[in-house]
């Protein structure tokens, strides 16, 4: 790959980590039930707290992603160390799954009644249907890389 497009690729990493970040951070303080609740029970909330937990994976995938672009602008594509990052990042991907659908598990559950919810279990499901799509691809790769 030439250098430029490395750049480029880490780049777009980094802008899409900073935009996450920054969601995690506004939308507890407009999301409908902690409209109403000082900062201190936004942020302990337990189901708030449970997403910055999931999150941890999904940004740990992201940083080995990074290391991945980084290996292969210095011709280490096929070392241990990009074979490990890509195993980091499938696993990673695999266990963001399982805390999605464990979240959307409870909501399905637990969800007040008057309140409808299909628009969370439908972004729940998409969501886990790319972080499977992003576990297999990296698994892929991994095999392909170890031969």
């Amino acid at each position: 790959m030439k250098r430029t497009t490395i750049i480029f690729l880490q780049a777009l990493i980094l802008i899409f980590g900073i935009v996450v970040l920054c969601f995690l951070i506004r939308v507890p303080l407009t999301e409908g039930r902690a409209v109403n609740l000082d900062l201190y029970h936004i942020y302990t909330d337990p189901f708030i707290l449970f997403g910055y937990v999931a999150s941890i994976p999904f940004f740990v995938a992201l940083y080995q992603g990074y290391k991945v672009l980084r290996y292969i602008g210095q011709k280490e594509t096929f070392s241990f160390k990009a074979i490990n990052a890509l195993k980091t990042i499938k696993y990673c991907a695999i266990l963001f799954a399982i805390f999605i659908i464990t979240s959307a598990i409870f909501i399905l559950l637990f969800h007040n009644k008057e309140d409808d919810p299909a628009g969370f279990i439908a972004l729940s499901m998409l969501t886990t249907l790319l972080s499977s799509v992003v576990a297999i691809t990296a698994g892929i790769f991994e095999k392909k890389l170890q031969k």
